[in-house]
């Protein structure tokens, strides 16, 4: 299975962004760092791709960071946003294309009525604490970590 998913995953993104490349001259994508009262982090694990993300996605057409970061903490983690969040971050992601680039949040005020049910999208969830994160938690994902809330320098890049 996983032989299978290393050699399927790069194929998917490889194909979404020959189809984004032409459709948009650039991707731009929402990430958030969901933060609750424990200082416990909100984590994803996708269907698609390896590893424990911070939820996010892309911003579409006609639509506003903010809408798209409201959309997609519901869609991934059934999470409200009850007061601002912050932006922390702009980041290149050349990791996915030389034209994407991401927005990072952090969300500290929210509530989430009820935990995600998973789907064919989110295959597991949780919050977790800093030194209890998952083993394959992305290393963007931790670099991102570290800035917001261990006061490790920003980076450009994702």
């Amino acid at each position: 299975m996983n032989a299978m998913r290393r050699f399927v995953e790069p194929l998917i993104r490889a194909v979404l962004h020959l189809y984004w490349r032409h459709s948009r001259g650039l991707t731009l994508g929402v990430r958030a760092l969901v933060i609750d009262a424990e200082s416990r982090v909100f984590l994803i694990k996708h269907s698609y791709v390896s590893g424990w993300h911070m939820p996010g996605g892309g911003v579409e057409p006609g639509e506003t960071l903010q809408q798209a970061l409201t959309r997609e903490l519901f869609e991934e983690g059934n999470i409200e946003l009850v007061g601002a969040a912050a932006l922390h971050g702009l980041y290149f992601n050349s990791g996915i294309s030389q034209r994407d680039h991401v927005a990072l949040f952090v969300v500290r005020e929210f509530r989430q009525p009820s935990a995600p049910k998973p789907n064919h999208e989110i295959v597991a969830h949780g919050f977790f604490a800093l030194d209890a994160l998952p083993n394959d938690t992305t290393a963007a994902t931790r670099a991102r970590i570290a800035e917001v809330l261990l006061g490790a320098p920003q980076s450009e890049r994702w």
